[in-house]
């Protein structure tokens, strides 16, 4: 009775978590949007209107269709709804068009798929081990990773004020990191293919996948020590799994591949002209790269080094999204950074596979397959962080390590996405929920890992505090100063590469943890 009863009084409470953020994001309505909510508008106008035929070949607005097909059926079902708020979103020559109907129904629609992530929240909640940090029950893993995930502040505001569907494909990825956690491989295969054919970005995480469900699941008995035996492998698993991909794959491309419209559908998912960094930087190894090169050319000229009229005009920093050349660093190409995205993976990718660790040991990888990807991959925004932030949330509620990692990756990466939100009315709300969340997650960490000592040492406290001066700087003193006409672009620089320190910190950190983790024997003692 008493185990039902706790139980109860978790379901009542995750409820009033899932309630209490719904509230919130329907206060959030009337908030600034950003350019992706017109990006969404114009596909469901060209869903709607349009034959499948034509659905990668319009081009009447700059914001094309560059999802994969499944999303596409999505905003094609979500525009059967929106008819009923208002008919003109749906025409596509309305460009820019945004009538107070049209936000409502855009607003409620990512609210509404928000359903999918709060299940998925609640699946996780239940696969994690429930250690308690002092008072019953709010000091609880299940809980305090409830309200990690439910009120995560980066999915707050990229969601429901800038305008994204990320929780709803977040959504697909936790239900998917669940049922791996549950045993359940063939869903969880399930459940990623279909999440690769909404959003291609989770292209990132996919080596996890493929390496973990092919050394766990394909082969049926692993030894004591680790080894695999050849002769515990199931080529019939191996099939099922291999049906699972091209089933979905056939179901989401099939019509295009018909059509010979493949290479058209993969010119939109993989525009590389759009050049190696969004028009502000995403804080990773390639910002820092950029600041180097920039802080190199302008030396060069100071002293004489470099030939004015050889070097190119200052576009690393012009804010704008095309292919640039860098003034004295050797430029990136796409090979490149394919390749160092390649190998910066395979150390987690090769201790998956000779080290396992169970389900926590593939998380693990996964989160720094997302680091990786984030960290040299091609054209990142800066919103890809929260592919790491969350789910690395489980492993931060269970283990002391990775919640004091947790703590400097998110409260960077968070801090990273203000720049997205560059409107007066929106800069307490985001310093207010920003403020909430961190204050939060490091007190209910704390609570729980009081008695494994601190989680975070001196100089990573002194890194994060100095996150303080730096937003007052970029966010308060330098739109007040004459070097705001001279240097725009100097707050989004300043901001991407103090944050890509930590966010580049972190992503050490974990390795080290990947490599000084429990033996497979100890895991599965565990």
């Amino acid at each position: 009775m008493a185990a039902h009863g706790g139980a109860g009084r978790g379901a009542g409470l995750f409820l009033a978590l899932a309630f209490g953020v719904t509230l919130l994001k329907l206060l959030l309505i009337p908030t600034y949007h950003s350019t992706d909510f017109e990006v969404h508008r114009n596909w469901l106008a060209v869903t709607h209107s349009l034959p499948v035929s034509r659905w990668y070949y319009e081009a009447t607005s700059e914001w094309t269709l560059d999802y994969p097909p499944f999303f596409a059926w999505f905003e094609y079902g979500l525009s059967h709804v929106a008819k009923y708020f208002d008919k003109e979103m749906l025409v596509v020559q309305n460009l820019n068009y945004a009538s107070h109907a049209t936000v409502l129904f855009q607003r409620l629609s990512v609210i509404f798929s928000d359903v999918l992530f709060i299940y998925a929240v609640r699946e996780c909640c239940r696969c994690i081990n429930g250690k308690r940090g002092g008072k019953e029950p709010l000091e609880t893993s299940p809980f305090v990773l409830a309200v990690l995930l439910l009120w995560n502040f980066g999915l707050l505001i990229v969601d429901h004020i800038h305008f994204q569907y990320n929780g709803f494909l977040s959504g697909f990825m936790l239900l998917s990191i669940a049922r791996v956690f549950q045993k359940r491989h063939l869903t969880g295969a399930f459940l990623f293919a279909i999440l690769l054919h909404f959003k291609h970005i989770y292209l990132y995480i996919a080596p996890a996948y493929g390496v973990y469900l092919l050394r766990s699941y394909c082969f049926t008995a692993n030894n004591p020590d680790g080894s695999l035996r050849w002769r515990s492998f199931s080529f019939l698993r191996l099939v099922a799994l291999g049906l699972i991909v091209c089933l979905v794959s056939a179901l989401s491309l099939g019509p295009f591949i018909a059509w010979g419209q493949l290479p058209q559908v993969l010119s939109r998912l993989f525009p590389f002209k759009r050049g190696l960094c969004h028009a502000y930087w995403a804080p990773n190894f390639w910002a820092m790269y950029n600041a180097l090169d920039k802080a190199l050319s302008v030396i060069g000229l100071k002293y004489k080094f470099l030939d004015p009229a050889k070097m190119p005009k200052a576009a690393m920093t012009g804010g704008l999204v095309q292919e640039f050349q860098h003034a004295v660093l050797p430029s990136v190409t796409p090979v490149v950074s394919l390749a160092c995205t390649a190998i910066s993976m395979l150390p987690s990718v090769f201790c998956l596979w000779f080290k396992p660790q169970g389900p926590r040991g593939f998380l693990r990888c996964l989160v720094l397959c997302a680091l990786s990807s984030f960290m040299f991959g091609w054209h990142v925004h800066e919103k890809a962080i929260l592919l790491a932030i969350l789910p690395l949330s489980l492993l931060a509620v269970e283990r002391q390590r990775d919640a004091g990692i947790y703590l400097v990756l998110s409260t960077t990466g968070h801090l990273s996405l203000f720049p997205l939100l560059f409107t007066a009315p929106e800069l307490p709300i985001k310093i207010f929920l920003m403020l909430l969340f961190t204050v939060y997650s490091f007190s209910a960490l704390k609570a729980i890992f009081r008695r494994e000592g601190p989680l975070i040492n001196w100089l990573e406290t002194i890194y994060l505090i100095g996150l303080i001066p730096l937003e007052i700087v970029c966010e308060i003193v330098f739109p007040f100063t004459t070097w705001m006409l001279k240097f725009p672009f100097l707050p989004l620089l300043l901001t991407s590469v103090y944050c890509a320190v930590g966010i580049t910190y972190a992503w050490f950190k974990l390795y080290i943890s990947v490599f000084t983790g429990p033996s497979v024997v100890r895991q599965k003692e565990e």
